[in-house]
């Protein structure tokens, strides 16, 4: 034990300066990392970069200038660097392989960031689901549907596929189809469509809204209603809209017909045997 610790005092005598050197490199080291990070988060904040963005990238920018000053401590006593770089570097290489999907995912994470298709609150379509944006993350975006279900969409699926945005526009137009008789007058129907739809306020004057003969169908005569709307009144206006179109062609005795078939018969004369 004796000769255990005169050893030990002999090194640490040798070394001492190293080692006060190294913990003094540690020590300010990871105090300039945090001072450094601070000064690029309240940068990226000034240009408004989106808050997740900045979380991961400095949290990501931390861990490498902590990675950076504790090899620096190390070789100023004595450890072989080099050596523990090329470790680090075939950890990163199998971590990359085994998390290519999730990798994917990240990439595509930031890429809606930087282009921002979407934001929280927006509605949107993409990755085989429809929801409100609750939470954009790196490697997923939190969904709300309409009938309060949260969905987690991998980013890779909502970047890499067609994506709808239906509240990206302050104004959306409303396409309805209304099917008549085909007893009841063209000019008539249009004429009440087009009143109904006029005497609602939230339908916006400019782009004009529009009724037309839309399709001859088989039990009727289908006509597009298509009037413009605010898109947070969307929903509360095409349901009112269905309602007053209903009750008007009541009132004027305008018939929106079941589907049906005619059937005729032709009777065939058999000559008697």
């Amino acid at each position: 034990m004796d000769q255990f610790v005169e050893k030990a005092m002999e090194w640490v005598s040798s070394s001492g300066i190293s080692l006060i050197t190294a913990l003094l490199i540690l020590i300010l080291g990871i105090w300039a990392s945090k001072i450094l990070t601070g000064i690029t988060r309240r940068v990226l904040n000034k240009r408004e970069v989106e808050p997740t963005l900045v979380r991961f990238g400095m949290n990501i920018l931390y861990a490498i200038l902590v990675i950076f000053v504790v090899t620096a401590a190390l070789s100023k006593i004595g450890f072989q660097t080099t050596s523990i770089i090329a470790v680090l570097g075939a950890a990163g290489l199998a971590v990359g392989l085994a998390l290519q999907s999730s990798l994917s995912n990240f990439a595509a994470g930031v890429m809606i960031l930087i282009f921002h298709p979407f934001r929280v609150g927006d509605f949107i379509e993409g990755g085989g689901t429809m929801g409100t944006v609750v939470e954009l993350g790196i490697f997923t975006t939190q969904l709300k549907t309409p009938d309060n279900k949260s969905i987690f969409v991998p980013n890779g699926n909502l970047a890499g596929n067609n994506l709808t945005n239906f509240t990206r526009n302050d104004t959306r137009r409303m396409d309805l189809v209304i099917g008549v008789s085909y007893g009841d007058d063209v000019r008539e129907v249009k004429k009440v469509l087009m009143e109904t739809i006029e005497g609602d306020p939230r339908v916006i004057k400019e782009p004009a809204p529009m009724v037309a003969v839309l399709e001859l169908a088989d039990s009727s005569v289908n006509f597009a209603v298509r009037p413009w709307v605010p898109t947070a009144q969307y929903w509360d206006i095409y349901f009112d809209m269905m309602e007053k179109i209903k009750l008007r062609l009541d009132e004027k005795g305008i018939e929106i017909p079941f589907p049906q078939t005619d059937v005729h018969l032709h009777q065939i004369d058999v000559p008697a045997a």
